[in-house]
């Protein structure tokens, strides 16, 4: 018996060797999850946001990734190339909350106040003319 538990115990993660990021039970599942939350909340932002444009077309991309897995943690954690899985879930966790954020602070709409004169000129380069 103790050899037959033996090939299991060697299989599950039992830890992610990062300090503060416990190993998740079920990640595919929760980053799917959080991946359609993450679209759930871009669609409230117009099309024409160049973040949403950019973060929806990654999200998409990340999203078919995981779905196309057939549950292969190994394969996704490879095809997204975020380290492990539940490094992935925390960087989906923290775009969700950006899309949120994103939303309330309505980033899309013009600037309140006139930038003042060459603030958006970076040295080296010069306005257009």
């Amino acid at each position: 018996m103790f050899r037959v538990t033996r090939p299991l115990a060697n299989v599950l993660k039992r830890t992610t060797g990062l300090t503060g990021l416990a190993v998740h039970p079920n990640p595919l599942p929760q980053l799917t999850k959080t991946y359609e939350e993450t679209l759930s909340v871009l669609a409230s932002i117009p099309s024409s946001s160049v973040y949403r444009q950019g973060v929806e077309a990654l999200t998409l991309r990340k999203l078919n990734i995981v779905k196309n897995s057939n549950g292969d943690v190994a394969a996704v954690e490879k095809q997204l190339d975020e380290g492990q899985i539940e490094e992935a879930l925390d960087i989906a966790s923290d775009e969700l909350s950006l899309a949120a954020k994103m939303v309330e602070w309505k980033s899309w709409e013009p600037l309140e106040e006139k930038p003042e004169a060459g603030q958006w000129e970076y040295a080296g380069t010069a306005p257009p003319s």
